[in-house]
């Protein structure tokens, strides 16, 4: 098993999706007119529409929030550290160009998202890939294919990882054992999923931006510490990307390095052209009522998580003289730098910023596969056994080694992206026509609105009754 996973990992990650995902990611930002920079007020106005959602669905800024909840997790903290490890500076260049064309990526599947939701057994909005891609694409079976891997991925695996390291960074910082960390982690967990998608929402909204201001004020306070050093480390970022300049710790492998652990990192972290984020953006009431806002809020959490959050951690270490290397990486590393800028407390402040971004990576993952539940029809009982099993595999991975699990959801996420990429490059023109009508109206002075009777070619696998 261990060399088929590698294989399929070899293949998934070292072609189809480094190349996949830049290449969609720079389709759609020509096709949309560079809309992540024409545009970019316009992700901060749909966020801020409306802070209420109602029976039907969540805010738009709750979707945010739950999809920033899954996106910022410890590859913020120990991903980055291991790109600076592996691709010197130069990396986090490469980590910024992935997600500015991530942005245009991101805004697709989650604009198509909102486009083919349906109401679910309880009335609530339901949506993502597995919808548009039986609804849209009209392949039931390979829609089915996709949810099967992101429940196996993201409602199982990747949580197991999540609590690992929230279980390693606590009995490291506080000496509390593993399965008592686990049992722990998987009562708060089952306080909010077993409220649902509502209490997964506002438990995100209130949560999220505190952990994420906290993490950002960390950053700023570094910054002002060491304002005279700032523009040094970034050349030394810009100039190691290109080659100019070597990094000073000894990375080998020049330009190249530096790209491709930038560029994987950066995809890793940001999730965008993944299929996982529409999930949730699906089930947002949007405002403006247009599929094309909630695409908008979605952009603006790959800038989120990637421009601001993972950059916050490289210059947090590139400002420290920590020195990466074989024993000294991943959150190691992070800790190590945040003790030099702020002294015992650095570390146990980078423990504490690793629980709350793991585990509302664990509630984010989990209201994903909610969703794939819901398409394959297991209703009620389906959600019941799914959240039993995601409680389950919280405990497990808090105590075992996970690296041979992490590879098969590797392996998972893999497929599933794949998919997802052919599926919105096949929808793509649907894409630009609702991108082209949100944009009109604005243009013409008008709150836009959409209303699916306005569009002939687009009715087929719409519910008329949501975007009448």
């Amino acid at each position: 098993m261990n060399t088929i996973i590698d294989f399929l990992n070899n293949i998934f990650w070292g072609y189809v999706l480094i190349y996949g995902l830049i290449a969609v990611g720079i389709y759609f930002t020509v096709s949309l007119g560079f809309i992540q920079f024409r545009h970019f007020p316009e992700m901060f106005r749909c966020v801020t529409g409306s802070r209420s959602g109602d029976r039907d669905g969540i805010s738009p800024f709750q979707a945010l929030t739950v999809s920033l909840a899954s996106r910022v997790g410890t590859g913020n903290i120990a991903g980055v550290a291991v790109a600076l490890t592996l691709g010197g500076p130069g990396a986090i260049f490469w980590m910024w160009v992935v997600a500015t064309v991530g942005m245009a990526t991101a805004y697709a599947e989650s604009t198509l998202a909102q486009l083919y939701k349906v109401h679910g057994p309880d009335g609530m909005y339901r949506g993502g890939p597995a919808f548009y891609i039986a609804n849209g694409l009209r392949q039931p079976w390979l829609a089915a294919v996709f949810a099967v891997a992101l429940i196996l991925a993201f409602g199982m695996i990747f949580n197991a990882v999540q609590a690992n390291s929230i279980a390693e960074a606590i009995e490291g910082a506080f000496g509390v054992e593993k399965w008592i960390v686990g049992l722990g982690v998987a009562a708060l967990t089952a306080v909010i999923i077993f409220g649902g998608i509502p209490q997964i929402a506002r438990f995100a909204e209130f949560v999220v931006p505190f952990m994420a201001g906290a993490y950002l004020l960390a950053a700023i306070i570094v910054i002002i510490l060491n304002l005279s050093e700032v523009p040094g480390v970034l050349w030394a970022i810009i100039a190691n990307a290109f080659g100019l300049q070597e990094a000073a710790w000894g990375v080998t492998g020049g330009v190249m390095a530096a790209a491709l652990n930038g560029i994987k990192r950066g995809l890793f972290s940001n999730e965008a052209g993944m299929g996982s984020a529409p999930n949730i953006a699906a089930v947002a009431v949007p405002d403006p009522h247009h599929p094309s806002s909630q695409g908008f809020v979605q952009a603006l959490g790959v800038f989120i998580d990637t421009i601001l959050v993972c950059t916050a951690t490289a210059v947090m270490i590139l400002l420290s003289g920590a020195i990466p290397s074989a024993e000294l990486t991943g959150t190691a590393l992070t800790q190590s730098a945040l003790t030099e800028h702020f002294g015992s407390f650095g570390g146990v402040f980078v423990a504490i910023a690793i629980f709350f971004f793991a585990f509302t990576s664990i509630i984010g993952n989990y209201s994903y596969a909610e969703n794939s539940v819901v398409y394959l029809g297991g209703g009620r009982t389906g959600i019941l056994v799914l959240r039993c099993v995601a409680l389950a595999m919280v405990v497990w991975g808090s105590i075992q080694a996970v690296t041979t699990v992490f590879n098969f959801a590797d392996a998972s996420m893999g497929l599933m992206a794949t998919i997802n990429l052919i599926a919105i490059v096949l929808l793509s023109r649907t894409v630009i026509r609702v991108t082209r009508d949100y944009v009109a109206q604005r243009k013409a002075g008008r709150q836009p609105t959409f209303h699916i009777g306005d569009h002939p070619g687009l009715e087929q696998g719409v519910n008329r009754d949501i975007w009448k």
